[in-house]
């Protein structure tokens, strides 16, 4: 994965005209920008390029337009919280190509930064049309990418445009690609991957993928209730899918092959009712769950016989949380392995990659976000990448 043309191999930008793909689909609350993570990644690869002279022009998707122009999801609803975080004045372009996108860019100066208009105005943008790539790389020298998070989709800001003009992956991408590298592509073994959440159904792929690549895999959050029940234990009212316990088998028979270990709860956090510090609340051993109860969180037995499986690790991809984190009690299995791989990541002994939206919220949650080798607030491209997938948008950087 490091065969990729990276910032460093761009030379002489004085002058040129640099598109560069953002990642700008902030979260908004009353017309305000309530985030601006997205911004602050993509800052330093900006602000690189303003500095040494050229004129760089943001593209970026904001919502889901389906080809047709909405005022409510231009761009322009953004700019104030981009200038905010570039501390520079930016022009905001209300196009993409043609003579208006041409004029706007004939009156930047060098080192000016502008804003055009959400791709996704433009039916040509999904459906990755060349004459509308062409069409927008024409007023243009060179292309950077440094949206990962859109790098699954094949579209023409993403894929297109790199197929025209010369491609290279911002100071964003360029790190999220190393970090990979590290966490799969040439990992220090062994290795160890979490994967979390509700549903075995949204995983699946990645489940498939990891049993191949990884030593340890620990299984938590409400899809752990599917292996359970597949391995015969009656998880009485929780969140399982019962339909998909023959799939579940053939993942542990395929980890079992693969000599990689599967690491389910055996002692869990369980209530009658989903609601915080409920009255029912109590640890069991996942063999004693009643008929009325749920399976809410990993238990503590379990959670430090895991953090003893990371201290024999190298290298930890984390996806998904271990229990129903966003609700007090639930969020003890979380925190606890959140902070044991936070500290064995600190004292150097741990590699440690996350990504997801409700992985990063839960490390935020544990404190422990800022320790983590690294982060990757990109969903469906994380997912993608775990489930050992080409990314359009990185395969069109390769040399």
């Amino acid at each position: 994965m490091s065969n990729f043309r990276k910032l460093d191999d761009l030379n002489d930008v004085a002058g040129k005209v640099v598109l560069v793909r953002v990642d700008l689909n902030l979260p908004m609350q009353d017309g305000h920008v309530t985030d601006t993570t997205r911004v602050k990644a993509s800052a330093p690869t900006i602000l690189e390029l303003a500095d040494k002279g050229a004129k760089v022009l943001l593209l970026a998707h904001f919502g889901r337009p389906k080809g047709q122009r909405h005022s409510t999801m231009s761009l322009s609803l953004v700019q104030g919280a981009v200038e905010e975080v570039l501390k520079r004045e930016i022009m905001f372009i209300p196009e993409v190509a043609g003579p208006v996108a041409a004029q706007a860019i004939g009156i930047l100066r060098d080192g000016d930064i502008g804003l055009m208009e959400n791709t996704r105005f433009w039916p040509g943008e999904e459906k990755n049309d060349p004459e509308f790539a062409a069409a927008i790389a024409a007023n243009a020298d060179a292309f950077v990418n440094d949206a990962f998070s859109a790098a699954h989709r094949a579209h023409a800001t993403t894929e297109g445009l790199a197929r025209i003009l010369p491609a290279y992956a911002g100071r964003a991408m360029q790190s999220e690609l190393e970090a990979l590298d590290k966490a799969l592509g040439a990992p220090e073994k062994p290795v160890a991957a979490v994967v979390g959440g509700a549903k075995v159904s949204t995983k699946l792929a990645v489940l498939k993928h990891l049993v191949g690549q990884v030593d340890h895999l620990i299984i938590g959050g409400g899809m752990a209730n599917t292996f359970l029940a597949a391995r015969g234990v009656d998880v009485g009212k929780s969140l399982c899918e019962h339909d998909l316990t023959g799939t579940a088998e053939d993942i542990l028979d395929a980890a079992d092959k693969a000599g990689c270990t599967v690491h389910l709860p055996y002692d869990v956090a369980v209530a009658k009712e989903f609601a915080a510090n409920p009255p029912s609340l109590r640890i069991c051993n996942v063999h004693e769950v009643a008929v009325d109860e749920m399976i809410l969180d990993v238990g503590p037995q379990a959670v430090e016989a895991l953090g003893d499986v990371l201290k024999t690790c190298r290298t930890l991809v984390w996806n998904g949380p271990m229990g129903a984190f966003e609700t007090e009690p639930f969020d003890a299995a979380t925190v606890a392995l959140a902070r044991t791989a936070a500290a064995l990541t600190k004292e150097g002994s741990l590699v440690s990659v996350a990504g997801g939206g409700d992985t990063v919220a839960a490390l935020n949650h544990a404190g422990v976000a800022d320790d983590f080798t690294y982060i990757s607030t990109a969903g469906g491209a994380f997912l993608e990448w775990m489930e050992g997938r080409e990314l359009p948008g990185v395969a069109a950087l390769t040399v």
